[in-house]
């Protein structure tokens, strides 16, 4: 699976981009106990929340817990990387 590119809107009106890449997914089925082949049809908002954490706690963009820094979060919208 390719990486999942992600736009974080924050409420203080920056954002960031996060590309979740393998480890990130393994991550998330470990974690939700859902494959990510079945992602699409069974998407919560707090999937793509938290995927968008998990990719800025590994790159050392926050230090935050989850529920921390969700509460800074206005969206998240997923995004094709350009070529």
């Amino acid at each position: 699976m390719s990486a999942i590119n992600l736009q974080i809107n924050f409420v203080d009106g920056t954002s960031a981009e996060a590309s979740a890449i393998a480890i990130d997914q393994i991550k998330f089925e470990s974690h939700f106990d859902l494959s990510m082949a079945k992602l699409q049809n069974e998407m919560k908002l707090t999937h793509l929340y938290w995927l968008a954490w998990h990719t800025q706690q590994r790159t050392g963009a926050t230090t935050k817990d989850f529920d921390t820094w969700a509460e800074n979060v206005e969206s998240i919208e997923a995004v094709d990387v350009k070529k």
